[in-house]
């Protein structure tokens, strides 16, 4: 095989919000709530200084103020009642915010900022450069922009990518249908069809693939 496979994963920078509201430390309550409301979003990064990302307040932080008004403390346990009491009583973002921050690099893959909010079970990460300074927000909606790539740059990737590198001049070819990669045609050697199979499966934008591949007919006696 003379190509050589590579691809280049889309990373943070090509889906994430550069235009972004954020506080400072001596932002009050209020304040916070109603840039909620204004920009639609449920968390806002704090900054210090020239825009360096020192924590971030979001919904979870704020709502102890509200639930305290009629929650019995007294049944938690003693580590969530002293966190609960000093949110409830809080009035700043320096105050009411969760530190350090949880960020991601501009650099960073798709997938890698996907899984930092699963683990870490947040909706949107402020992004930031090498010194902390902030540099955009990516959200769950930007991760999943991927899926927005039409059926024929997936096509044309799928080609180009794997059906070129793994089966060069073979009667190999795929179509996409909404996402859905299928591969059509005999191949020579089947240990290559879960390969594959896993190559297309890492392409933005695919939904599923699905493999229809024969091994090619036995020449007539």
């Amino acid at each position: 095989m003379t190509e050589q496979f590579t691809t280049s994963p889309r990373t943070v920078s090509d889906v994430m919000t550069h235009t972004v509201v954020a506080v400072g430390r001596e932002a009050g309550f209020k304040e916070i709530v109603e840039l909620m409301e204004q920009w639609r979003v449920s968390a806002l990064p704090v900054l210090a200084g020239e825009g360096r990302v020192i924590g971030v307040v979001s919904e979870a932080d704020m709502l102890p103020k509200e639930e305290y008004r009629d929650s019995d403390l007294d049944r938690a346990s003693p580590v969530r009642r002293l966190a609960d009491l000093a949110k409830a009583g809080a009035l700043t973002a320096g105050e009411l915010m969760s530190t350090p921050a949880v960020t991601v690099h501009p650099d960073a893959t798709l997938a890698q900022a996907a899984r930092i909010m699963a683990l870490r079970k947040v909706k949107r990460l402020p992004v930031t450069d090498q010194l902390g300074m902030l540099q955009g927000v990516v959200s769950r909606s930007d991760l999943l922009k991927v899926f927005l790539r039409s059926d024929k740059e997936i096509s044309a990737e799928v080609a180009r990518t794997v059906i070129a590198y793994l089966f060069p001049r073979q009667a190999v070819a795929a179509t996409v249908d909404e996402g859905v990669v299928t591969f059509h045609g005999a191949v020579r050697d089947r240990n290559l069809v879960p390969v594959a199979a896993r190559l297309a499966q890492a392409v933005e934008g695919v939904v599923d693939v699905r493999m229809n591949l024969d091994p090619p007919a036995a020449p007539p006696r």
